[in-house]
């Protein structure tokens, strides 16, 4: 009754045009009336608990990185030196582009800010040597989901500080699938592009090579010291987010001179408005995460898969595909939110490793960001791309399905994860 009642009344706020975070909030409270335990003080003891939490911090940090990169010509240097050692090969600026979609993965975390950086420099310039435009959007969309892949990963640090699991671990389990996804989308475009007739640049020559490495080895540094860093015991990942920030900053404003003190205000103003999305999401979140226990919401759920709990293979699958169908109509951010408190109990019972099941639970969300009708990355791309949404749809599909064969990779080998999990620590 309880998990109806919670479903119904989130799905129709949400429904109604209600922001995620209030509709959290009222699914909450409609939830403590129907229990008969209604209390305003523990609304807002929740509210102020979910945002006062010491891992969330590093949320911020990286998005203030990803801006300062942005800002300070990191971004720049990233996409010349992909050009520099695989512009030449044909289909060449396709590969230019998942070979910054990694590099850039390693430095900000976010989709959404990878593929609205490399999509203004690159779809335009890929429109322009003779590429499809919707299939350059698509293939840029698709790379932009390898962010929140590898680390640092800020839909990691939410389902780590949602789920009570190790952010590190997290960020360490996710290189080797991210690294896959780049992978797929290579063998895909090698396949889309294997009689295309577009006139690539010319070879760089040795000095070319070394003279692009020089101007970005200050941005290929910094995924080095945050992932050695994390892996070295040096700093958490909180720690490691200010040091990004503060990297980013010293980079834009000391190396390359690019980033300029009267931008800094609108640069932190942008990474501020950003985060204050997300903080509110999460303490929005705590409130309908401690109601979901109260009522024993994941113990419903796993009443209702009990069947399947002997067959973690089984149970993997039907997860994946209810967060599939889930992810398509919600942002990351709140689909983690809301289900990690429900499944997270569901996947303990099962005896699934919670590191593995949450990087399939990330991939699967942000999957998610390529489908409508939410697709925010899908329409960052559409946005930067100037292209209708039924083109981007088209061109995304083939990187779509790569990407999915990926997921369906890993939920039938947990090994592919949690070997080079154990290479990392």
């Amino acid at each position: 009754m309880t998990l109806s009642i919670f479903v119904l009344s989130l799905l129709g706020a949400m429904a109604l045009g209600i922001p995620i975070a209030f509709a959290l909030l009222m699914s909450a409270i409609i939830l403590m009336l129907t229990m008969g335990n209604f209390d305003t003080q523990i609304l807002a003891s929740n509210l102020i608990d979910g945002a006062d939490n010491f891992p969330l911090m590093a949320i911020p940090f990286f998005i203030l990185a990803g801006e300062l990169m942005n800002a300070g010509g990191i971004s720049k240097r990233i996409i010349e030196f992909a050009m520099a050692y695989v512009g030449h090969i044909r289909g060449g600026l396709g590969y230019v582009a998942i070979l910054a979609s990694v590099l850039f993965a390693g430095l900000s975390g976010s989709a959404v800010a990878d593929t609205a950086a490399l999509g203004a420099i690159l779809i335009p310039m890929m429109a322009k040597a003779g590429y499809d435009r919707s299939r350059s959007a698509g293939l840029i969309a698709a790379g932009g989901i390898i962010a929140p892949i590898i680390p640092p990963s800020i839909p990691m640090i939410v389902f780590g500080v949602t789920a009570g699991v190790s952010i590190s671990q997290l960020f360490m389990a996710g290189i080797v699938p991210g690294l896959m996804l780049a992978v797929a989308l290579t063998i895909t475009w090698t396949f889309i592009t294997r009689k295309s007739t577009v006139e690539t640049p010319p070879r760089t020559t040795i000095k070319e090579k070394l003279s692009a490495t020089r101007a970005a080895i200050w941005a290929l540094l910094l995924p080095l010291i945050i992932i050695g860093g994390l892996r070295g015991g040096v700093f958490t990942p909180t720690e490691a987010a200010a040091v990004a920030a503060f990297y980013a900053l010293f980079v834009g404003l000391v190396i390359y001179r690019e980033l300029k003190f009267a931008q800094l205000y609108h640069v932190i103003v942008a990474a501020a408005k950003t985060t204050s999305v997300v903080m509110l999401l999460a303490a929005a979140a705590m409130v309908s995460s401690w109601l979901i226990t109260v009522a024993n919401i994941p113990g419903q759920l796993t009443e209702l898969l009990d069947p399947f709990m002997d067959n973690p293979l089984l149970l993997l699958i039907i997860i994946n595909i209810i967060v599939l169908i889930v992810g398509s109509a919600m942002d990351v951010t709140p689909t983690i939110l809301i289900l990690t408190p429900v499944l997270m109990p569901i996947v303990e019972y099962a005896g699934i490793n919670p590191i593995y099941f949450g990087v399939l639970f990330v991939l699967n969300n942000c999957i998610g960001l390529l489908t409508p009708p939410v697709g925010t990355v899908l329409n960052v791309a559409a946005g930067v791309g100037k292209i209708g949404m039924d083109d981007i749809m088209k061109g995304v599909m083939p990187f779509l399905i790569a990407e999915v064969i990926v997921l369906f990779l890993l939920t039938l080998f947990p090994s592919l994860v949690l070997v080079p999990l154990g290479w990392f620590q």
